[in-house]
């Protein structure tokens, strides 16, 4: 980390290198507005999808060229700023292993994503997949969305996020690996940031079948979100309560409880 600019509360703080990612694309709102509050206090760079890459996951492009351009209308606010035609993960493991690789970033962030990433979305969200490929690199790495019928602002959120990320660098042990959800309304009073589990989520009438003129059938992904968990602690209950929700994730998925029956 470079040296400490600004002392508050007894607490210090670093100017950072971020690497700012996300599923919606390069041009997206969510990242712009992001890179713009971050900016005032970090050294960022930029590296996104081309196009909108929601619901990959953690994918990676396998044997496929993809075009890696200078993206200028971030450049005001960020040290660089490029687009890939890959996937959000693509995006940050480029960055990681090549484009940066001689001086990797401190903090890894995809957002903000147009879109809460509640639940068990976290398994096929583009946004968390980034930020786990940060994670997977050994390096602080948060995803952060919006409830697309919020009545915040991006810039807002981006605001209220980045007062958030002092507190958490400033206390926690590094590296941690966070999903951040925003609600539709904040609750009355100060922003809270509620820790919370993930809870259980999913989809009515998920798959659209319909047929062409020529007789080829198609399906389309849709539905309706229907939360089967949303007791007390989970993510659901605290954004539908106006708070903002932190859950820590990690990688590990061997199911340990079976392993030691097993063994």
């Amino acid at each position: 980390m470079a040296e400490p600019f600004l002392i508050s509360f007894e607490r210090v703080f670093y100017r950072l290198r971020i690497l700012l990612a996300n599923d919606d694309g390069i041009a997206a709102e969510g990242l712009r507005e992001l890179a713009a509050v971050l900016s005032a206090e970090h050294e960022i760079f930029v590296c996104a999808p081309k196009g909108e890459q929601s619901g990959m996951a953690h994918a990676l492009s396998v044997r496929r060229p993809m075009e890696f351009a200078a993206y200028a209308p971030l450049e005001k606010t960020c040290v660089a700023a490029w687009s890939l035609d890959g996937t959000p993960t693509d995006c940050v493991k480029v960055c990681l292993e090549s484009v940066l690789k001689e001086n990797p970033p401190d903090l890894v962030i995809s957002g903000i994503n147009r879109g809460a990433n509640l639940a068990t979305d976290v398994l096929y969200s583009g946004t968390v997949g980034a930020a786990m490929e940060g994670y997977l690199h050994g390096i602080t790495s948060l995803a952060v969305s919006l409830d697309k019928n919020s009545a915040l602002s991006y810039r807002e959120t981006a605001g209220i996020f980045a007062d958030f990320l002092r507190r958490e660098l400033a206390t926690r042990e590094q590296p941690f690996f966070y999903n951040v959800n925003f609600p539709p309304k904040l609750a009355p009073g100060v922003p809270q940031f509620v820790f919370a589990t993930l809870g259980k989520r999913d989809y009515i009438n998920a798959f659209l079948r319909h047929t062409d003129e020529e007789g080829k059938e198609f399906f389309t992904v849709g539905g309706e979100a229907i939360d089967l968990d949303k007791s007390e602690g989970t993510d659901i209950y605290a954004v539908d309560r106006g708070y903002i929700a932190v859950t820590p994730l990690h990688t590990e998925l061997t199911d340990f409880a079976a392993l030691g029956r097993l063994r």
